[in-house]
């Protein structure tokens, strides 16, 4: 049995990572300042043995008593209209945040992952994008904070693996969608759910033409323990190279829905990337890792989890969220 710490894991995906230790028999402490991430992600743990909970914002110095052989480090604002409202949040735990984190793995002598996202590519010029690509970011627009934050946060990590010898790695994690996003969340997939569900318009951004590759939860958590479980230190792209436009994911919702709402377009944020693929070469051959959930059937089961919770809020306000 191991024994996990995990920051931010009171979110999306660390919601689900506690979920797939503590069903796997391990001990998981998740640590979390609820900022973004929410109790109802991890109220169905909260009486298992091998669960722990801790409210603690982690630019703060962390302790945990006892051993601890993995440290996964996912706190962090993650959409635009989190981190948007959230700047310097955002920069906090991007920087104080993983410097805590790694000082914490390294006193317990455990493995470090890194959290960081398809983000450190910005706007790309190359696709789609390896992990050998550096990336094309503007480091003061309204995105940088988020950005920066992590592409400091592979310094630091990288740092401590040169310097101290800690066993790190680094997961570039592309768009992921599944049960458990807010229905605020501001991303594309919770807003478009949202609001087909409700009749509202669909609101895309630009003129649609711009494509994202989105990857199902549970294939995105099998990335993670394998990359955890590796001997791997380099970064991995982790996300799923089936490529649609933000109109086709639209239309393609609305169908699944069933919802007849009609699109409507308004202004492409600012610095908003007009392409998005992960190359995932090093995942396949380095991890034996690919996506096996088709789109279709990761969206249904997303569209499911939206309805029964509209269903059980029904006093919930419309999510006009960005692509």
């Amino acid at each position: 049995m191991a024994r996990i710490v995990i920051t931010g894991g009171a979110g999306f995906l660390g919601s689900h990572l506690c979920d797939y230790f503590v069903r796997n028999g391990d001990e998981v402490v998740c640590i979390d300042n609820l900022l973004t991430g929410t109790p109802d992600n991890i109220a169905h743990l909260l009486g298992e043995p091998n669960f722990r909970f801790i409210c603690h914002d982690v630019t703060n110095f962390i302790y945990v008593e006892g051993r601890v052989d993995y440290v996964l480090h996912f706190a962090s604002p993650a959409s635009p209209l989190d981190y948007m409202r959230y700047p310097i949040q955002t920069l906090k735990v991007g920087s104080l945040g993983t410097h805590k984190a790694l000082g914490f793995a390294k006193a317990k002598g455990a493995r470090f992952l890194l959290a960081s996202t398809s983000e450190v590519y910005g706007d790309p010029l190359v696709h789609p994008q390896p992990e050998t690509y550096w990336g094309n970011v503007n480091p003061i627009g309204v995105r940088g904070v988020y950005d920066e934050a992590k592409r400091f946060a592979e310094a630091m990590t990288m740092a401590y693996h040169r310097y101290h010898g800690l066993s790190t790695c680094i997961a570039r994690i592309f768009n992921t969608y599944g049960e458990r996003m807010r229905l605020s969340d501001g991303r594309m997939i919770p807003a478009f759910m949202t609001q087909a569900l409700r009749g509202e318009p669909l609101t895309v951004f630009g003129d649609g033409s711009q494509t994202r590759s989105i990857c199902y939860v549970s294939d995105l958590v099998e990335g993670i323990v394998r990359l955890l479980t590796s001997e791997v230190v380099e970064p991995v792209n982790l996300g799923n190279p089936d490529e649609i436009s933000v109109r086709e994911l639209a239309e393609e919702i609305r169908s699944i829905v069933g919802s007849s709402s009609p699109i409507e377009f308004h202004a492409l944020p600012e610095d908003d990337p007009k392409v998005r693929r992960p190359d995932i070469t090093r995942a396949r051959e380095l991890l034996g890792w690919e996506p096996r959930i088709p789109r279709s059937e990761g969206l249904r089961r997303t569209a499911d989890y939206f309805r029964q919770r509209l269903n059980s809020l029904a006093t919930v306000q419309p999510d006009h969220g960005r692509n």
